[in-house]
């Protein structure tokens, strides 16, 4: 648990937190902040494509979409890629690290799905590691040899700095369920207070989705959102688009 009370946790401070886990909450909230500047709000996962054909249309339908690639999509898969190179990286298991990261890489269902995981997983990394260096962060980096993904970056940075997993899961699942919010106000478009709706009935959704990843294995890997796959596709062919993906 990120949290705690005083009452089960002496050492902790007027706040009910340990100085390490406001650390961490801090850190969190930072990197997956819609303000932190990995360009999220370029790409819309193929969620352009699916407006203009007309899968989604309104606040309901977004829900649905979103709740699919959440549970049987990119949502789940990039979740275990995270949760995987987490523990791969705090247990200094460079060749299993090195195997997940090549595996994230190339379990992407477009060109474009693959410039978005990439271009945000290079930013992730060097733009926390130029405010937050972490002595065993370049190690990690460089064992992957390669592309480092997005929700593998950000599995290597918590882990460098001894971040909890399950906490790094949920933040991790709020910040991409917010950016294709944001991504389908935009287009539909939403006000703000439905987009908030949306937002609130997938909390359910984001919080099994992390359970779920923290307990699979590679084996587990799988989507079944071919649709959405489709929409990523059929999205670099589309005539006129606001968003990179």
């Amino acid at each position: 648990m990120l949290m705690t009370t005083n009452e089960h946790n002496p050492a902790a401070g007027s706040g009910g937190m340990t100085e390490e886990e406001a650390r961490a909450l801090y850190r969190l909230m930072t990197w997956l902040s819609p303000s932190f500047p990995v360009g999220a709000f370029s790409y819309s996962s193929g969620i352009e494509w699916a407006v203009e054909a007309g899968d989604i249309t309104d606040a309901a339908s977004l829900r649905d979409w979103l709740a699919a690639m959440l549970a049987d999509g990119s949502g789940f898969c990039d979740s275990v890629f995270l949760a995987q190179s987490h523990r791969a990286a705090s247990g200094h298991d460079d060749a299993t690290l090195k195997e997940i990261a090549e595996l994230a890489a190339a379990f992407v269902p477009s060109r474009e799905r693959q410039l978005e995981t990439t271009t945000q997983g290079r930013a992730f990394i060097d733009i926390a590691r130029a405010a937050w260096n972490s002595a065993g962060l370049d190690a990690m980096v460089a064992t992957c040899d390669g592309s480092v993904v997005y929700p593998v970056a950000v599995g290597l940075v918590s882990a460098a700095h001894g971040i909890p997993l399950a906490p790094a899961l949920h933040a991790f699942l709020h910040a991409v369920v917010s950016n294709w919010i944001s991504a389908g106000s935009r287009l539909i478009p939403l006000g703000q207070t439905d987009s908030q709706r949306v937002l609130a009935a997938l909390e359910p959704d984001v919080a099994e989705t992390a359970r779920r990843a923290g307990a699979a294995s590679l084996d587990d890997l799988g989507s079944a959102t071919f649709r959405a796959d489709l929409a990523s596709l059929r999205h670099e062919a589309q005539y006129t688009r606001l968003f990179r993906s």
